[in-house]
């Protein structure tokens, strides 16, 4: 039962930094409910472990606890893929905006030779 109260606690935490975060415009009307979406799941699931397993064998999985552990890693990993998305376009953009400046720099020298 601690645990329960654990989770609930964190998910209600969690829940109002995102929707500080939403209200400051760091996140988007889109993400904020997808994340809210998450951690509703998550106080279902544990709430109400039976069901996860009923879907899970649904599935084909043995365990709700697995399914879930299942889908974690994978919500995980398409976390990490969109970073690493982001992060490469964002590497891009700056080394195209640090040569276009080093190039304006040196135009800009030229003229005042």
């Amino acid at each position: 039962m601690i645990i329960k109260i654990i989770i609930l606690v964190f998910v209600l935490f969690v829940s109002w930094r995102t929707y500080l975060r939403f209200k400051k415009n760091d996140i988007s009307f889109r993400e904020f409910l997808i994340w809210l979406i998450l951690w509703l799941f998550v106080i279902l699931a544990s709430f109400l472990p039976q069901k996860t397993d009923i879907i899970a064998q649904w599935l084909g999985v043995s365990r709700g606890a697995d399914l879930l552990v299942y889908l974690s890693i994978m919500v995980i990993f398409f976390i990490v893929f969109k970073l690493i998305v982001k992060q490469e376009r964002l590497d891009r953009e700056i080394t195209f905006l640090i040569r276009q400046n080093a190039i304006e720099d040196k135009l800009n020298n030229k003229k005042n030779d």
